[in-house]
């Protein structure tokens, strides 16, 4: 399996000009090995932890609990009518003391707390754990843990996610590979966007064989404390937790442009509206979004005068919401 390529001394400029454009998952080498965090972490996971509970404010977490027999796997139980966890609120130290007692045990169950919001929480923490490479208004999560598998996603957001302590394995896969990945329901998911129903450490390769190929073009990191991974937008990753306790902080954005709706929702719709279509009109439309959605020709209007493009530029406020307009009526006239 190919590693990730490891990137030193990463300024915001390197990041911004060599990394980003590339389009592909880079391992960020010692880029929060200044955190404070992290250093209180190098003699022991727990130590990071109990820097966080010293910070923490009085409310009950969210946290997932999964037995000793799901082996760590986040995921559907076998009937799929239910997950493999089952989620609990307790005071963040309780949590924290769960996992502790957890490392005496021959064959301890899963304790996670997952994407909990730091700025609300822990008291004062951001001041001391600046991101180098993103706004400060870009605001991190946390997760933490033990030997968690966490299934095989992709986010709609670019990732930098920051190992503080213990370590983690990423296995990625470019967006492309998503045919070969036997993607889970849309509608039913455990955390909001859907997850590979193969779980990568004991892949049924009798059940899902194109599995074997997306392995072929998978990428793996392995994180150390104070290492980041640069994951890029709706690139898909699986996730394992290696020791007892594990703490990672990670940064979610997406400057891309937004006033046009969100991708999600017109891929629903387009499910909807071409789906279900014969499949000679099928690829009459999928011609139709090479040329003008994805640019596979060049400018679609290239050829015409300025003012006769109309939505083939579509480069002004004013011309998205004319079309947000027709979207919405279209959309009504349909529902009704």
């Amino acid at each position: 399996m190919k590693q990730v390529r490891i990137w030193d001394d990463v300024t915001p400029e390197i990041f911004a000009s060599e990394i980003r454009p590339q389009g592909k998952p880079a391992l960020l080498r010692n880029l929060v090995r200044h955190w404070p965090i992290v250093s209180e972490g190098a003699a022991s996971p727990f130590h990071a932890a109990r820097y966080l509970a010293d910070r923490v404010d009085s409310r009950s977490i969210e946290f997932s609990i999964a037995p000793p027999e799901s082996d760590g796997i986040l995921h559907y139980r076998p009937d799929m009518k239910a997950f493999t966890y089952s989620k609990r609120q307790a005071p963040f130290a309780e949590i924290i003391t769960a996992l502790e007692t957890a490392t005496t045990a021959p064959n301890p169950p899963v304790v996670a707390i997952q994407s909990l919001d730091i700025e609300s929480h822990f008291f004062g923490f951001l001041d001391h754990h600046a991101m180098p490479l993103l706004p400060p208004e870009i605001t991190p999560r946390i997760w933490i843990g033990n030997r968690a598998k966490v299934a095989t996603h992709n986010d709609p957001l670019d990732n930098i996610a920051c190992n503080v302590a213990g370590h983690r394995r990423f296995t990625l896969f470019p967006p492309e590979q998503i045919g070969n990945l036997y993607m889970g329901p849309l509608h039913v998911t455990p955390a909001g966007t859907p997850i590979s129903m193969v779980h990568l450490t004991e892949p049924d390769l009798d059940r899902y064989p194109r599995f074997a190929d997306a392995m072929s073009s998978a990428m793996i990191a392995e994180l150390e404390p104070g290492d980041a991974l640069f994951i890029p937008y709706q690139w898909y990753h699986h996730v394992e937790a290696l020791d007892a306790l594990n703490i990672l902080i990670n940064y979610w954005w997406n400057d891309a442009p937004r006033d046009g709706g969100s991708p999600w929702d017109a891929m629903l719709h387009a499910i909807m509206a071409i789906r279900q279509l014969p499949p000679e009109q099928r690829r009459a439309w999928r011609a139709n979004f090479d040329h003008y959605v994805f640019l596979e020709n060049g400018d679609p209007g290239e050829h015409l005068p300025d003012f006769a493009r109309g939505i083939l530029q579509s480069s002004t406020p004013n011309d998205t919401k004319s079309m947000r307009t027709q979207l919405l009526k279209a959309l009504s006239q349909e529902i009704g």
